[in-house]
């Protein structure tokens, strides 16, 4: 659901994975700058996300 939003609505699919941080205004600032650099880094930060929550 996570890497639907964010292919979707990236600043959404960041907020329900990381919370208000950095990450997050980078994301709103990439999707400021147009839809496809916000979502690509979504996905990959919610991927990244949980391949780390897989190996802990």
């Amino acid at each position: 659901m996570k890497l639907l939003l964010g292919l979707l609505v990236p600043p959404v699919g960041i907020f329900l994975t990381y919370g208000v941080g950095p990450t997050l205004f980078i994301n709103i600032g990439l999707t400021l700058l147009g839809w496809l650099p916000g979502s690509i880094h979504a996905l990959w930060a919610i991927t990244k996300h949980n391949e780390m929550e897989r190996s802990v």
